[in-house]
């Protein structure tokens, strides 16, 4: 049976004021029909760019990095996220989370990271772009090449996408949300695959 990834968004996301909540079958509870059609249309979407290594952070990156990497065939890693600062021999940023309100920092391993790796940054959501800014901006110091950003869902009216085109990044959405009013998500003219 088929699933059109953008209906089953529609039909099963919770709109909880800003926040479009998919933790029923994205990221909390994970089901694995939805992770199929991610992973195969971001596999897709970034398979031509050739990545060599996905890197995503923890929690909610992780089911799409791996099914990103599961057709693709390719390692993925996950950026740790830590409270306060560490002794660890890491690259990391200090990223201020939107629907937390606190401040974190992402650390990759240094040695997870090889200088001249083609790197692909896979995420759930881009909507203020501050942790998938970090994992590039990581990419980029550990002398690796960023090939692309992908995420399952964009808010598009938000400052995400400014902020990492702002660096001539190359950034997919499988889903663009345009809008949220009185608990409604309105989509672009766009249409996630179907797998």
């Amino acid at each position: 049976m088929e699933l059109d990834l953008t209906q089953a968004v529609l039909d099963r996301a919770r709109v909880e004021g800003s926040l479009v909540m998919v933790d029923d079958f994205i990221n909390h509870r994970v089901e694995p029909a939805i992770m199929r059609a991610v992973g195969h249309g971001l596999a897709e979407a970034f398979r031509s760019v050739d990545p060599q290594l996905i890197l995503t952070a923890e929690a909610s990156g992780i089911p799409p990095a791996a099914a990103t990497s599961d057709v693709l065939g390719i390692p993925y890693v996950y950026a740790k996220k830590y409270l306060g600062t560490g002794d660890r021999y890491t690259f990391f940023r200090e990223v201020t989370s939107p629907t937390k309100g606190t401040e974190y920092r992402v650390e990759v391993a240094r040695r997870m990271l090889e200088p001249g790796s083609r790197v692909l940054v896979i995420d759930d959501f881009l909507s203020g772009g501050r942790t998938a800014q970090a994992l590039g901006e990581i990419t980029e110091e550990a002398g690796c090449e960023l090939v692309g950003l992908g995420f399952i869902i964009e808010k598009t009216f938000m400052t995400g996408r400014g902020l990492l085109d702002a660096h001539g990044w190359n950034v997919h959405s499988l889903i663009r949300i345009s809008s949220i009013e009185n608990g409604v998500v309105t989509l672009l003219d766009e249409h996630a695959p179907s797998v």
